[in-house]
């Protein structure tokens, strides 16, 4: 049961409504994306609720500080959040999320042989101050090598996960083996939050489909890559109703990809399995992207219900596809790509 209060609930709802409306409109992020530079950017801006999260920027002006200062000014809300609504375990564990992020970069930066000074201007080191976690990931950032990095983070909650990922990434040379691994102690403590807080339908209409989606993409690419069915099993978190254990299993025991989608036929998911697929890496991409729309889905529906966590995790979700839209915005303007390509990658998220 969720341990959180009726007067924490109230504020907590008032609190996600407000950051709900304060949600850039498609035509401001529009006026941001024709941008001329980086400059122009920022001073635009600077004319929208991002006032205080940009202030501390300094020239000259870069993508990624303008991402670093998003993500610092997310963490804060999010905490702000997790003060209000104290004993929300979901709303903790989505907390993780940041530091997660922050590892899958280093630990890809590192197999790919980058430096301590090529990798450090992608990290914000917000989150893991607030939770005791700096000394660990610094430790992996000023490794000399991706062994190094993963015997830095051992005896962290990350720590056999980082290693499975690295000993996969040798074997397979392909970098999103560590999203994966990594998601997965993410997605674990999602999913034991869950358990615990499965009593608020709002919190678990979100959360379950944020679950589902780990389990059934975590499968379909542990396939896709030849990943042993104990490896693929290894990586399953805490099941929902929606997709059981039974069906993961039967998908790891069928032998191709494209079978194995259609076992989800038998789930709330039938509509949206890929129907015009050209190879399985393209059918896997299709389902994730399916996955997005849902989750926004019932990000937005969330708001129907007063005075729950759900209306708190459904606002944080919001603030993290703009920081994602506003750091895409950034990066295109920089590598000077038209607008309307910019625009196209967009998620309308209010």
């Amino acid at each position: 049961m969720s341990k959180v209060s009726m007067p924490g609930k109230i504020f907590g709802t008032v609190l996600s409504h407000g950051m709900k409306g304060r949600l850039l409109t498609k035509n401001e992020l529009q006026t941001l994306a024709e941008a001329r530079d980086i400059e122009e950017l920022v001073t635009r801006m600077k004319n929208t609720v991002y006032l205080d999260a940009l202030s501390k920027l300094t020239k000259p002006y870069t993508a990624e500080k303008i991402e670093g200062a998003l993500r610092e000014n997310l963490v804060n809300n999010h905490i702000k959040m997790v003060s209000i609504a104290g004993g929300s375990g979901v709303l903790n564990a989505y907390f993780v999320k940041y530091i997660t992020w922050n590892l899958k970069l280093i630990l890809k930066g590192k197999a790919l042989g980058k430096s301590y000074e090529e990798l450090v201007p992608k990290i914000n080191l917000r989150a893991e101050e607030l939770v005791g976690r700096r000394d660990t990931v610094v430790k992996a950032l000023v490794a000399k090598n991706l062994e190094e990095a993963v015997a830095a983070l051992a005896g962290s909650e990350f720590g056999e996960d980082a290693a499975k990922a690295a000993a996969a990434y040798k074997d397979k040379g392909d970098l999103r083996l560590f999203d994966i691994y990594i998601d997965h102690v993410f997605y674990r403590d999602l999913g034991r939050a869950l358990t615990i807080e499965s009593q608020s339908p709002e919190v678990k209409n979100i959360v379950s489909v944020d679950i589902d989606s780990y389990n059934i993409l975590a499968v379909l690419r542990g396939k896709y890559w030849n990943l042993s069915q104990n490896d693929i099993d290894d990586l399953i978190v805490a099941t929902t109703s929606k997709v059981p254990r039974d069906t993961l299993q039967k998908m790891i025991n069928i032998e191709k990809v494209s079978e194995a989608i259609t076992e989800l036929g038998n789930t709330v998911y039938k509509d949206i399995i890929p129907q015009s697929a050209t190879d399985d890496i393209n059918a896997i991409m299709q389902l994730e992207a399916s996955f997005e729309s849902l989750q926004l889905k019932k990000v937005i529906s969330s708001f129907r219900t007063m005075f729950s966590v759900g209306n708190m995790v459904a606002a944080l979700k919001l603030m993290m596809i703009e920081v994602r839209n506003l750091a895409a915005i950034a990066s295109g303007i920089e590598q000077k790509v038209p607008t309307e390509s910019i625009m196209t990658n967009i998620v309308k998220a209010a």
